[in-house]
């Protein structure tokens, strides 16, 4: 990307003033070497949000940007409710795709012996891959029972306890879903898939903690250096996905009578009080709680193969939050409190201290943030910081951000010579395709240690802890 484009506010944000049709200011939060090397199709399509109406403040892009459908992968957006939008595009199809974090109770030096009997069994219970199924069979009853009530239906039907709930965004329940606006097609996708993890760059990971940053606030998570962790990354599977295409069709179609001029066909929105925007929120919210209600599923199968391998195990839930949502909440802006509507895709939020959102423990640490890496780097524990409720509506990175598109890593790595290497470096990798291993390969993606110095340096969040893979079931 071309840096004369920007004015350096600081050593890591960087501002495209308004031009042209735009209302505000892109910020995009990097290092120069990021910036340097980011697509120019993330500051173009960070451009065109800043031109959508009721934007609020600035268009914001993450560290580990990269273009997307419409909104940039790691893009940032408030709307007011009455003059903005709601966009299908800036939520992604993905919707609600998320990490959710597990402790063991167990050491490092624990997994030893078992490792490959560990990943063999964790690959035999959690269905992964291209249209992969679980045991479950929802009814429309039970379908609409799971929309509804997210994590807490599964709960409800055996799959974890009430203390898994308060560790969840939305206490595991997004309010205001609503069930009837889900297409029967979507609800059709979705029939067979609760309890699976997908393809693309979802996983299952048992993880180390190779090093702690923040020692204080690392107690306060409940995490010391060389504990085991498990970290799941999936989201709303088909049914998220069938709602974003609707709706982004929809959008685009009806932008002309409700007086919005899009800037890209690609950033479909209505207004959020319209019927058509009230229809997309309830499916949305719904495609919210389909995720939660899935890792949650997905936390049980992981119980169940560890006391099978690791009877000792205990896995109580440290933390899940998401990385593409629309959520209407409230910030200060100029010195006064507003409700807005905040879209993040592929951006986590990042609440600071004292928010009373966060459970009560975490409350003076802030929010933990969990940042996924690829299957042969680190991932990180984050948390949030005031700093970040101020510079980018209490959000972060998400991921290490794709480097290259999946074609190119195909053409570069073998899927099986991927999986050699990382067992040479004591990583194994479960995985149904090794296709989908090579596109997922660690040098496809940038830097993750770049990305969250950057995030951290930038005031987004504070960097508390690096975990390294040890196992890792891939879709």
């Amino acid at each position: 990307m071309q840096l004369s484009a920007f004015e350096q506010r600081s050593e890591f944000e960087w501002v495209a003033p308004p031009r042209g049709r735009m209302r505000v200011p892109v910020v995009i939060y990097a290092s120069r070497d990021l910036m340097q090397a980011m697509d120019a199709k993330v500051l173009e399509q960070a451009a065109n949000v800043a031109a959508l109406p009721g934007i609020v403040q600035a268009a914001y892009v993450m560290p580990d940007a990269h273009w997307g459908y419409g909104f940039p992968i790691g893009g940032v957006a408030a709307f007011d409710p009455d003059e903005g939008v709601v966009s299908a595009g800036g939520v992604g199809f993905d919707i609600s795709c998320g990490v959710r974090t597990l402790h063991t109770g167990l050491r490092r030096e624990d997994i030893g012996g078992v490792q490959a009997r560990l990943a063999d069994t964790l690959f035999a219970r959690i269905p992964a891959g291209v249209g992969s199924t679980g045991a479950l069979r929802l009814s429309a009853a039970e379908m609409d029972a799971m929309l509804a009530g997210g994590a807490r239906w599964a709960v409800e039907r055996g799959y974890g306890g009430e203390a898994d709930l308060t560790r969840i965004e939305e206490h595991g329940c997004m309010r205001g879903a609503d069930p009837k606006a889900v297409s029967e097609q979507a609800r059709r996708r979705q029939r067979d898939e609760m309890g699976t993890l997908g393809s693309g760059n979802h996983y299952l990971e048992v993880q180390h903690v190779a090093e702690i940053h923040d020692d204080a606030v690392a107690a306060a998570y409940g995490i010391a250096a060389g504990d085991v962790v498990v970290s799941i990354h999936c989201g709303s599977r088909g049914l998220g996905h069938q709602i974003g295409t609707e709706f982004l069709k929809e959008m685009a179609i009806a932008a002309r009578e409700h007086g919005i001029e899009l800037p890209d066909r690609e950033l479909a929105c209505a207004p959020p009080g319209s019927p058509l925007g009230r229809r997309y929120l309830g499916a949305m919210r719904a495609a919210i709680n389909c995720a939660l209600a899935n890792r949650q599923i997905l936390t049980h199968l992981t119980r169940e193969a560890f006391r099978e391998v690791l009877p000792q195990a205990r896995l109580p839930l440290l933390y899940d939050v998401s990385h593409n949502t629309c959520k209407e909440e409230t910030h200060e802006v100029d010195g006064r409190r507003r409700r807005l509507f905040v879209h993040r895709k592929g951006a986590t939020r990042a609440f600071g201290p004292g928010h009373p959102e966060l459970p009560a423990e975490f409350r003076a640490a802030g929010q933990p943030v969990l940042i996924g890496g690829s299957m042969g780097t680190g991932s990180y524990i984050l948390a949030g910081l005031a700093s970040g409720m101020e510079r980018a509506f209490g959000s972060a990175c998400h991921g290490a951000g794709r480097a290259m598109s999946r074609h190119e890593a195909t053409r570069r790595w073998q899927g099986r010579a991927v999986v050699d290497e990382l067992a040479a470096r004591g990583i194994l990798v479960r995985s149904p395709s090794l296709r989908g291993v090579a596109e997922e390969a660690p040098l496809a993606y940038k830097d993750v240690t770049a990305v969250v110095d950057a995030a951290d340096a930038a005031g987004l969040a504070r960097k508390v802890a690096r975990l390294e893979p040890l196992v890792c079931v891939k879709g």
